[in-house]
Parts: structure tokens; sequence; C-alpha cells
């Protein structure tokens, strides 16, 4: 195994759950203020997951006073606490930058609906 692979395997975090593209998510990170430090949740929209192993990014998106807002978060930021997945999105692209230039209703992904099999 080569030295670089090795070093971000080591450094690389496993601990997040998984989600895709279209997905509505809340990712609590820490803010640093001077000596203070606290807890800031971001809830949007993951338009996309790009980058592999350690340099592994996701960007997420809301609307804020009606004003659009992304943020790009590192798989492997230490100043991310956790990432809870609230719903689903049922999209059929991997890049959803088309939800850039909608506004209001046409903006809305839909659910993801899951069928239990009793198989």
């Amino acid at each position: 195994m080569d030295a670089i692979k090795y070093v971000q395997d080591m450094y690389t975090r496993n601990d997040h759950p998984s989600f895709r593209p279209g997905d509505n998510v809340v990712v609590n990170y820490k803010i640093v203020e001077g000596q203070k430090e606290r807890i800031q949740a971001f809830r949007g929209d993951v338009i996309q997951i790009k980058g592999s192993g350690s340099t592994k990014t996701f960007t997420v998106r809301k609307m804020s006073n009606g004003v659009g807002v992304e943020r790009i978060f590192p798989f492997n930021a230490p100043g991310i606490v956790d990432i809870k997945v609230l719903k689903r999105g049922k999209v059929r692209r991997a890049k959803l930058y088309y939800l850039r230039d909608l506004v209001g209703k046409k903006a809305r992904i839909k659910e993801r609906k899951f069928i239990k099999s009793d198989a």
C-alpha cells in the first residue's frame, strides 16, 4: 500500500450516515468566535457530492429570507459534529444545479417512498 493512501485512510471519517443528492439534511458544526465555541445547525438539501477519499465534499443549499445560501462541507472536517438525514429525496441526477434557477414550489424535491417487502 502506498504511503499517501495509508495516511488518507487514517484520517477518513466513517461515522456519518449515508445520504445522496436530493436528501434534506441538518449539519451541526462547531463555530469558534474568539474563546467561545458553539454548535450551529445548517439545514438544507444536498445538491452535490464530489471527490473521493479524504477530499470528498458535499454541498448543502438552503433558502434564507428568499436568498439561496450554499455551503460546502468536507466529509472529514473536524468541525462537523453530526449529520442527520431528515428526508430522502427522489431525484434522477447526481448534481442538482438546476435548483438554483427555480423559485417557490417548483424548487421542492419529492420524497422517496420505501416499500417494505416481507422477503
